[in-house]
């Protein structure tokens, strides 16, 4: 097969990973950002969200020449909506360039093979690199790598398999998430931003370009990870990538393979890992587990020395954060409860929102952890005060999946269409991708899990319990109902089946 050369300004289908190709354009990279070892790559930005990667020469193909073939085997909403960014970016650069030749053609300077100019700042649909439009080589600087590409279902296209994942420098580094409009684009090398709020909590935020010369490098300290579940297994991913010293187990061993291949040690206990590592993070799917992990036979306990620091990410009641602090800091150890507010998508794409609160100088030793997995984290002050709010925030997601079902049910019921009732609801101001994401999923009968509904009705209960402690009213039962009827391992969105049977 003969070589494509490519070059800035050419529009592509570039694939990363175990995306699908996704329709991209090669522009010129910022300046401090190193390239991935190993061979050559181009930096592309993809179409349809604000997402910008690395990616190698062999998982990119000219986008005219396979267009045709890609829109047959994708069919998904965002990748149509991305095809159509193409077009609509084809027609204004048509425009501009006949503008431009008739300029030229009075000079007799036309260049009819020139590549698309890359957009300016100023120009509507996009923002822009300011770095000046260069050929990339393999003597060019070595940039930090990207992978939060939000794509459809699988594709079948033939590529090289030489996924970014394989390389060990492939660095997380992305701001902003992909529902935002392509005109507000950020500076893209993520980095650390410190922010002292008023209300006494603390914000670790993508900071912007300017705010910090380099790029943030992963901790040199030592990183254990219990439970590679929906949200663990994500989270583990985006820590290899950023180039973190990582070492895993699992109640079902089988679930390592996967993250030792990428470059992850194995734990044959828990004890095994708190033992090993400078900092164990468990994040497993309720408070009895929480506590098995860490009293059980072989458990982090036994592991824990004076130094050695505990970070529970579970969603778990104040109590039960209280009983591990005191477990943990008996034996020396030092503690901090770090939550995560999002869903399986948002863990693969290191976006998810950080609540974190005990130990403030653990919460600062894993400032590069918290960059790697999620877009902003929050230190909340004393031990309890993470589990109280997560478990409000989550109340309210609850609450409102549950009224979005009973919505969709009651327009049915009145003889009104979902899908109208689905279209009406994502122009007003509830419109949001959760809205349209769970709505999609009752319409289309699939409620494969991206956050479980036996998990939201788990917080929900917590939720109420905290709730009477309190003397607080008590949230929706409806989850307790749609677990009894099954619905447990589906999507938080299967609540909708609650009301129809």
């Amino acid at each position: 097969m003969a070589t494509v050369h490519l070059r800035i300004g050419d529009l592509v289908w570039g694939k990363l990973g175990r995306y699908p190709p996704w329709p991209g354009k090669i522009v010129s990279p910022p300046k401090d950002l190193k390239k991935p070892r190993g061979k050559k790559c181009h930096f592309v930005k993809f179409f349809g969200t604000e997402d910008h990667a690395w990616i190698k020469v062999e998982q990119l193909k000219p986008y005219h020449v396979h267009k045709e073939e890609m829109i047959k085997i994708n069919k998904g909403k965002r990748f149509q909506q991305a095809v159509d960014a193409v077009e609509d970016f084809l027609k204004k650069s048509k425009g501009k360039e006949q503008s431009g030749n008739s300029k030229g053609d009075s000079k007799g300077k036309r260049t009819p093979h020139k590549p698309l100019k890359i957009l300016e700042e100023d120009d509507e649909d996009f923002g822009a690199l300011k770095d000046p439009e260069k050929d990339l080589t393999d003597s060019d600087p070595e940039p930090s790598t990207v992978e939060r590409v939000g794509a459809g279902p699988g594709s079948g296209f033939k590529w090289e398999h030489s996924p970014m994942k394989d390389d060990p420098h492939f660095h997380h580094f992305l701001l902003s998430q992909s529902e935002k409009p392509g005109s507000s684009m950020e500076p893209i090398s993520k980095r650390l931003k410190i922010v002292e709020k008023d209300t006494g909590s603390t914000s670790i935020q993508a900071a912007d370009s300017t705010a910090i010369n380099g790029n943030v490098t992963p901790t040199d300290k030592r990183i254990g990870f219990l439970g590679l579940g929906l949200m663990g297994s994500g989270i583990v991913s985006n820590l290899l990538k950023m180039g973190h010293i990582v070492t895993v187990w699992n109640r079902t061993a089988e679930k390592c393979d996967l993250f030792i291949q990428e470059g992850a040690r194995l734990g044959r206990t828990p004890a095994e890992v708190a033992s090993m590592c400078d900092i164990t993070f468990s994040c497993v799917s309720d408070p009895k587990a929480a506590r098995d992990l860490v009293l059980g036979p072989s458990g982090v306990l036994q592991g824990i020395r004076p130094g050695k620091c505990y970070v529970e990410m579970s969603t778990v009641d104040p109590e039960t954060v209280t009983e591990l602090l005191q477990l943990i800091t008996s034996r020396g150890g030092r503690f901090l409860e770090a939550p995560v507010l999002g869903s399986q998508q948002l863990s693969n794409n290191g976006m998810l929102v950080i609540l974190a609160a005990g130990d403030k100088t653990v919460y600062e030793d894993c400032s590069s952890c918290f960059q790697a997995i999620g877009k902003t984290s929050f230190f909340l002050g004393e031990a309890g005060n993470a589990a109280r709010m997560m478990l409000v925030l989550n109340m309210v997601q609850g609450s409102f999946m549950a009224t979005i079902a009973e919505g969709l049910t009651l327009a049915q019921a009145t003889g009104q269409s979902q899908q109208t009732f689905l279209d009406i609801l994502c122009q007003g101001q509830m419109a949001s991708i959760f809205v349209d994401q769970k709505c999609q999923n009752i319409l289309q009968c699939n409620f494969k899990p991206d956050y479980y509904l036996k998990h939201i009705q788990k917080d929900l209960r917590l939720a109420i319990s905290m709730g009477d402690t309190a003397n607080h009213p008590s949230p929706l039962q409806v989850y307790k109902r749609a677990k009894a009827l099954d619905q447990s391992d589906n999507d938080i969105s299967a609540v909708y089946r609650a009301y129809i049977h």
